[in-house]
């Protein structure tokens, strides 16, 4: 994840840990390093021209320059510019509403959306949520079938939409359904738009009126670098989005959505994809992300991942057998292998440790 980035900045910091003091000049030679790793990683030139001048603007004050250790003072005022430049805090949805919660999933062709739509189910499920999953997506073959198929996997109820149907009839059933069974949220799949076409456009903005959701989300492909970021602007010029979704975040290796879309948009980053699997979606940390993208690792989301997935009992039976040296057999090994696969794998776990165990 963001692997690109990670390298050119982890040079960086090397240079500066480096450095016994700090004059203006390779103050300004090192932002210069930064400012070219950014513009590599696909961020926005705005975007960079900010940073890079509120970072360096802390890095000439007197408090960084007669440190002790000036170089961990800067490392860390380039920590901080990122987490703010990410959006500073986690923003977690709002869902205290009177039920249905209904949240409307927007995005273009390709993005992830209806994959994404279950995956969110999921989360909340976890969150002891009555979720139903809903779809009027009437124009690409078999939308509607999908995701009653991620439905059926994850044993989470489908509003059974007939494609035959115009969406804005679906969502005015899906939302009868929805009061009548007393849900407490209805995620809203719809079409995805190749383009900010107007026709399609319409109709979104048509079944945002007639929804009226609570939250509006913006699904997008964080490989898509700064194209991602103009689409997500031109939608939330459209509709009013209450966040973004970066997809496929584990395939990107420059990062320049994730490190543009909340300054351009001005909508909080909600959540991540960070694997193709049902449970690859998380919610976004800006401190965590910018502690990974700076080789830091991410321990906290480790842990929570750990404490989601591992069955405790188990871990302490296996940690018994390997610390007395006796009776750890394939079997044994066979279970650690499966533990390392719910959460994602070696490169996931390897991706949120600190640079220099991975």
């Amino acid at each position: 994840m963001l692997e690109n980035l990670t390298d050119r900045l982890q040079s960086v910091i090397k240079t500066i840990r480096g450095q016994a003091r700090f004059t203006e000049q390779n103050i300004s030679d090192a932002m210069r390093e930064v400012r070219i790793a950014l513009i590599e990683a696909d961020v926005a030139l705005a975007v960079v021209k900010d940073f890079i001048d509120r970072v360096k603007a802390k890095a000439l004050g007197v408090e960084v320059l007669q440190s002790l250790s000036p170089g961990q003072a800067i490392i860390k005022i380039v920590q901080d510019e990122l987490t703010v430049l990410m959006g500073d805090q986690n923003v977690s949805l709002e869902l205290n509403v009177t039920p249905p919660a209904i949240i409307l999933m927007a995005g273009l062709q390709g993005s992830g959306k209806t994959t994404t739509s279950a995956k969110l189910a999921k989360l909340l499920i976890e969150k002891k949520k009555k979720v139903l999953l809903a779809s009027a997506d009437v124009y690409r073959p078999a939308a509607i079938d999908q995701l009653k198929t991620l439905a059926k996997n994850l044993n989470i109820e489908c509003f059974d939409s007939n494609p035959s149907q115009k969406p804005l009839k679906i969502a005015s059933e899906t939302i009868d359904y929805a009061k009548k069974h007393f849900f407490d949220v209805v995620i809203f799949d719809t079409a995805g738009r190749l383009g900010i076409d107007v026709e399609m456009m319409d109709e979104i903005k048509a079944l945002h009126k007639k929804l009226n959701p609570i939250e509006t989300l913006f699904v997008v492909d964080a490989m898509q670098g700064q194209d991602a970021v103009n689409t997500a602007k031109a939608f939330g010029e459209a509709l009013p989005l209450t966040g973004v979704i970066l997809t496929k975040l584990d395939s990107d290796t420059r990062g320049g959505a994730a490190l543009s879309v909340r300054q351009v948009t001005g909508k909080p980053i909600k959540y991540i994809g960070t694997s193709e699997k049902i449970n690859g979606l998380e919610p976004f940390h800006p401190e965590r992300m910018a502690s990974r993208i700076l080789g830091m690792g991410d321990i906290v989301s480790l842990v929570e991942d750990a404490q989601k997935t591992l069955d405790v009992k188990e871990a302490e039976k296996l940690a018994e057998k390997v610390k007395s040296g006796k009776n750890f057999d394939l079997e044994d090994f066979k279970n650690q292998i499966g533990q390392m696969k719910k959460m994602g794998g070696v490169s996931a776990l390897m991706d949120k440790m600190p640079a220099q165990f991975s």
